[in-house]
């Protein structure tokens, strides 16, 4: 044979793209299930590696804490949300912080915007937010501290038989009891992923959800917009409810935050409850906050 009639060389492979580079973050444990201190990031000028290790690191620890964050800024706050996934309206009732701004929710005390309620953020709505990014823009000489609550710790700390009875419910979400007089009486009108609120429709959540990440169960209900359960009574709701928020809000599933100017927090929405304490009197406190698009919330396979 000559080289004529050999056979064509067969094409090279395209090279294989190497796998993002994984960066590992230097965390601070603050519990063994939530909770951790991020050092050495700046959220502001961010790697795309340490963005990547961020989103992997909120759905396993649920609530990150990010120190002298002085750099960011509204703009570079709702960028970073961006970079973490699809950032959503400030909230379905309430307005941006600004034109500008539409994304960010302002929590000012000086206008009623605290959050001394055990909650997780609109629950409300059919798709609740994935996560939350809050900073911290103006804080009180004292006091002030936020509090989250492990919904899946909680969950495996139930009983069994207790485990399996949250199984089968299902959760009612109102918002009218914390938003709609608000609603009611103001003229502005929010959007809510594209969609806007004139009136709160009560959403039908999973009390035991399963998260699409991890695949670990945990509790989703909320004293502050949870209503009642559906398919029980309501001496049977009270009571169930009653035992669930007791449970979860037990201090071996917490961790606090007291926060400086500066500092950022980033939660998992999906996973957690949280409580801003109010125990600053008249002081001013200032909280700018964006969230991240959720899914709807699946609870267990029914047997």
């Amino acid at each position: 044979m000559t080289l004529l009639d050999a056979a064509p060389a067969a094409p090279a492979a395209p090279p294989v793209a190497p796998p993002p580079a994984v960066h590992a973050l230097e965390l601070e444990r603050l519990g063994p299930t939530i909770g951790v201190r991020v050092h050495g990031v700046d959220l502001a000028d961010a790697t795309d590696a340490e963005v990547r290790a961020i989103r992997s690191a909120l759905a396993e620890h649920k609530v990150l804490f990010f120190a002298g964050q002085h750099d960011l800024h509204p703009d570079s706050q709702v960028a970073l949300g961006r970079r973490l996934g699809e950032v959503t309206e400030s909230h379905p009732v309430v307005p941006g912080v600004d034109d500008e701004h539409p994304e960010i929710y302002a929590l000012d005390s000086s206008t009623g915007g605290f959050a001394d309620v055990w909650h997780t953020d609109v629950t409300f709505v059919r798709r609740p937010p994935l996560g939350s990014v809050l900073r911290a823009v103006v804080l009180p000489p004292s006091g002030g501290d936020t509090q989250w609550a492990d919904l899946e710790l909680a969950y495996r700390s139930l009983s069994a038989p207790v485990q399996r009875l949250a199984d089968e419910l299902v959760a009612v979400h109102d918002g009218t009891r914390e938003f709609g007089y608000y609603l009611s009486q103001s003229e502005a009108r929010a959007q809510w992923e594209g969609e806007e609120y004139r009136e709160l429709v009560p959403a039908r959540h999973p009390v035991v959800r399963v998260h699409p990440e991890t695949g670990r169960k945990g509790l989703f209900v909320n004293p502050g917009f949870v209503s009642h359960l559906e398919g029980v009574s309501d001496a049977e709701s009270r009571y169930l409810l009653d035992l669930f928020y007791a449970h979860i809000t037990k201090p071996e599933h917490l961790v606090r935050h007291r926060w400086s100017v500066g500092d950022v927090a980033m939660w998992d929405n999906r996973s957690t409850v949280h409580y801003a304490n109010r125990d600053y009197g008249d002081q001013r406190r200032v909280m700018h906050r964006i969230t991240l698009r959720g899914d709807v919330p699946v609870g267990p396979p029914r047997a």
